[in-house]
């Protein structure tokens, strides 16, 4: 298994997929790795998620980066790893993070203020999920929550369009999380070339300048 901190930093990004058409959560999670976004979060809250992580898992192989993403709880972490998934999203902090450690997955563990930070890191995450980021302030505000934490990785999430990903990563976020800017209608049916097209534009602007 390759390293994720690693990865997620070289990516610099995570896609988010929610659906309410398994067959086009699917389809959505093959057409993000095939445009050349290898870190895919399948939501929990998208119908049969897990039908889709283990499919998606099947056609992938064993190495691939496969998130589990809006894990609450311990049940919801087992279950997700059964089905395929290697590294774990939750909203918040709590049990599904506890559940997440214990089986020695990475996990994105869902934070907002300097306190969650701090409580996080205790409970051992592989990187702080900052949600809901826009609501917050948007960039600023992660520059701000990065001050007193400069060796924290973060990852905002919500609301993140390819200008504020831009942004995020100027302020020190080591990735962004997109969900419809970047996925669009695509998990519910929608057209697969005109994710392909987004998806080229996001990886172009978190690409990594050398």
């Amino acid at each position: 298994m390759r390293d994720f901190p690693t990865d997620l930093r070289a990516r610099r990004l995570v896609a988010i997929v929610r659906g309410t058409d398994p067959d086009a959560s699917f389809r959505t999670v093959m057409t993000l790795v095939e445009s050349g976004v290898p870190l895919v979060e399948v939501s929990l809250s998208g119908a049969d998620a897990l039908g889709v992580l283990r499919r998606a898992r099947a056609d992938l192989g064993a190495d691939a980066w496969l998130g589990a993403g809006t894990v609450r709880t311990a049940d919801d972490a087992r279950r997700a790893a059964d089905a395929g998934a290697n590294l774990i999203v939750t909203p918040g902090l709590g049990a599904g993070v506890d559940e997440a450690v214990r089986l020695g997955l990475p996990v994105l563990g869902g934070v907002l203020t300097p306190t969650e930070v701090i409580a996080a890191e205790a409970a051992g995450v592989t990187a702080l999920k900052v949600f809901p980021a826009s609501a917050m302030g948007g960039p600023t505000y992660l520059k701000a929550l990065h001050a007193p934490f400069p060796d924290t990785a973060f990852v905002p999430v919500g609301g993140v369009d390819a200008v504020a990903a831009e942004a995020y990563l100027a302020f020190g976020a080591v990735a962004v999380g997109v969900g419809s800017p970047l996925v669009g209608d695509a998990a519910d049916g929608g057209d697969l070339g005109a994710l392909r097209a987004r998806a080229a534009e996001f990886v172009e602007t978190t690409a990594v300048t050398l």
